[in-house]
């Protein structure tokens, strides 16, 4: 088995691949109770990318649709908001016919009311983006370093699926590390072949993946993976996780690197909290703290951000999955899908900060 390499030199740190979407969100009020709403730019993908501009300083990109409206406009200046370079595929829209940007509608819920999600993709232009539409060899020619899509945007039509395959394929060849977020969402496979279908295209995509990230129930729902039978005494017993990873590594020799958190839900505003790693054959895994949450939404992005950021940086894996933890963590304490934290914060919180007032 071959290790992690990351490339020491790219304009670009790292590129995401993916759908931008716009978050509807009446805070604590039910959805269909409210009447007013925050607007928060978001996307699986793009959230990391944000992230780690954002908080961790690094130079990154999104290759997405845009549409040419208002809510397309309202989207672009927050990814400019957040450091983020975009490399658009332009769509022209109707008020009929679109194509559109996608809603979200998406309450934070409270205490023992749980958070609700609805999607509005219908006609969305990043369902449409196909093999073809972006132009590699240019986005790539002063250097990525590492590469990430995710489940929600194959999700989204069978070209997203070849899509990602076709970024994939073109990555690996000029060297860069490769990353996908399983993301398994049965709502959104619903109506594309349910589970089985999920599990040909995700397969296809992760033979050429390096680094996975995804929790059991995302490698077994997502993958088809299926680990030994452990007795899980609770959500923070990585056990079951680290069993399927065996399975995972077996089926996926490709795969050099798994994460995911691990996250126990008292209450809606009342999570205990952890994250684990597997990277080149060895288990990693945080230390484990309790979260009073504000938004959770976005908090598993946040993870995946800190943890690519140590990878990224040369960092150990231990410190790794630390960042990832820290950063995670903190993210769920301010409204929104993105950061909203410092680099300073979250190594602040690795050496034990737990709301003392910096001075």
């Amino acid at each position: 088995m071959s290790k992690l390499v990351v490339p020491q030199k790219g304009a670009l740190d790292f590129l995401s691949l993916g759908a931008l979407v716009v978050r509807l969100d009446p805070g604590i009020i039910p959805f269909h109770k409210a009447t007013t709403f925050q607007a928060h730019v978001s996307g699986g993908e793009f959230n990391v990318a944000a992230n780690l501009s954002d908080c961790f300083e690094l130079n990154t990109g999104i290759a997405t649709a845009m549409v040419k409206y208002r809510l397309g406009r309202l989207i672009q200046e927050r990814v400019r908001a957040m450091g983020v370079k975009p490399f658009y595929v332009w769509f022209e829209r109707d008020g009929v016919q679109g194509p559109n940007m996608a809603l979200v509608y998406s309450d934070r819920a409270y205490g023992v009311r749980t958070p609700e999600v609805d999607y509005n993709r219908a006609i969305e232009a990043a369902a449409q983006l196909k093999p073809g539409d972006f132009n590699w060899s240019e986005i790539f020619k002063d250097g990525v370093k590492w590469l990430h899509s995710g489940g929600i945007f194959a999700a989204l039509s069978e070209s997203t699926s070849e899509l990602i395959i076709e970024a994939m394929k073109y990555a690996k060849s000029k060297g860069a590390v490769t990353s996908f977020d399983i993301n398994y969402r049965a709502k959104l496979w619903k109506f594309r072949g349910g589970q089985e279908k999920a599990v040909k295209i995700l397969r296809r995509i992760v033979e050429n993946v390096d680094v996975i990230v995804g929790n059991e129930s995302d490698m077994q729902d997502g993958l088809g993976v299926k680990g030994p039978d452990v007795v899980k005494q609770s959500k923070l017993d990585s056990s079951v996780f680290v069993a399927v990873i065996g399975e995972v590594i077996k089926q996926f020799p490709n795969v050099k690197a798994v994460a995911t958190t691990l996250r126990e839900e008292h209450s809606t505003n009342h999570h205990t909290w952890s994250s684990v790693a597997w990277v080149d054959g060895k288990v990693y895994q945080a230390p484990t703290c309790e979260l009073n949450v504000y938004d959770r939404v976005g908090g598993g992005d946040g993870f995946a951000t800190g943890f690519f950021y140590g990878l990224l940086t040369g960092r150990s894996p231990e410190e790794s999955v630390k960042l990832g933890w820290a950063h995670g963590a903190l993210l769920t304490t301010t409204p929104g899908d993105t950061t909203m934290v410092t680099l300073e914060q979250v190594e602040n919180f690795i050496k034990g900060s737990r709301g003392r007032i910096q001075r």
